[in-house]
């Protein structure tokens, strides 16, 4: 396959996935330009500092992954007004960008006017955009998260060039509608036409990227110079790096060493609410089983554990029973 010119490689916001240790976990291993956090939810109030915080606490060391890596602020909502302020307090806070999601295709979300149901008013998302955009400084990026429509993909041009116009630094164009949710395949080749009358260097395709083929053959068939990764990253960890490497032949992370990383994670971010322990782990785990069938051996013994001692116990029979890993 011809390889594309690869520009930015970003890690894309997955609502209770990818949260700030997640973000900390994937960006420490290598190929991300930025992160953008899961959605703060917006209705019709300023919300206080603690809200930002909590969502991206990454504001308190320079709004950047303790590899460095810039993390933009996302925001949901439809009242404009309030997500301009909204955006202003977070750019105040240090955001180094704000995120507007139009892509979020979850039934409570839409039900609140939130998200992708938007995209059946696409002069109402213009409105947010310029709002927006006036409301911030001129360096701060506004990036913007859509899905090709709401039904289909019919009025994609026309939404585009009016998020262009309303003044957004960037477009991410997740190719499926919101109708098409998750189900393969991703309409990459419906983003083209956008990408040939407003450019390739300010727009973002994301959908079904799993692989370094699924990469390249996402950008010729967007003609897009950036990707972004969502569930791909959490399948295979270190996918971004091994885009970036461009070599076919990179092998991914092994298991034996991979096991490690998400045992660490357990063990930082999993263990804080005692009645959720585990939840997160076993969500990570389910993502990786497309990319590591040994992670199934894992995932089994720790199914049905809700304890912290029962879950590192579990990790350490895998490693040292299923893998013959000195613990």
């Amino acid at each position: 396959m011809t390889h594309s010119t690869l520009g930015s490689v970003i890690l894309a916001p997955m609502e209770g996935v990818i949260d700030a240790a997640m973000r900390a976990r994937l960006t420490d291993l290598g190929g991300y330009t930025r992160c953008v956090t899961e959605f703060v939810r917006v209705s019709d109030v300023l919300l206080p500092e603690r809200v930002f915080h909590r969502l991206c606490p990454e504001l308190l060391q320079d709004a950047r992954t303790p590899s460095g890596v810039p993390v933009y602020v996302q925001l949901l909502g439809s009242n404009a007004e309030a997500l301009a302020v909204n955006a202003k307090r977070a750019v105040s806070l240090g955001a180094l960008g704000i995120d507007l999601n139009f892509g979020c295709p979850a039934k409570t979300v839409n039900n609140s006017q939130g998200g992708s149901i938007l995209l059946r008013e696409p002069e109402w998302v213009h409105r947010i955009v310029a709002t927006v955009r006036d409301a911030i400084p001129a360096q701060i990026p506004l990036t913007v998260k859509i899905r090709l429509g709401y039904d289909d993909a019919s009025g994609l041009h026309a939404l585009c060039r009016g998020i262009w116009q309303s003044g957004a630094s960037e477009l991410a164009i997740h190719a499926r509608t919101k109708f098409d949710g998750y189900k393969p395949p991703a309409y990459w080749d419906l983003v083209k036409p956008v990408v040939e009358e407003f450019g390739a260097s300010n727009t973002i395709i994301n959908g079904e990227i799993w692989t370094l083929d699924d990469s390249n053959e996402a950008q010729l068939r967007s003609g897009c110079s950036h990707i972004m990764l969502g569930r791909g990253a959490l399948s295979s960890p270190d996918l971004a790096s091994r885009i970036v490497a461009g070599n076919a032949n990179t092998e991914a992370m092994p298991w034996r060493e991979l096991v490690k990383i998400v045992h660490a994670q357990f063990i930082s971010s999993d263990c804080s609410s005692p009645r959720h322990v585990g939840n997160r782990t076993k969500q990570w785990l389910a993502y990786l089983r497309r990319s590591y069938p040994e992670s199934l051996s894992l995932f089994q013994r720790l199914r049905t554990l809700h304890s912290i001692d029962e879950i590192n116990n579990a990790f350490a029979a895998h490693m040292q029973s299923d893998l013959a890993i000195a613990c």
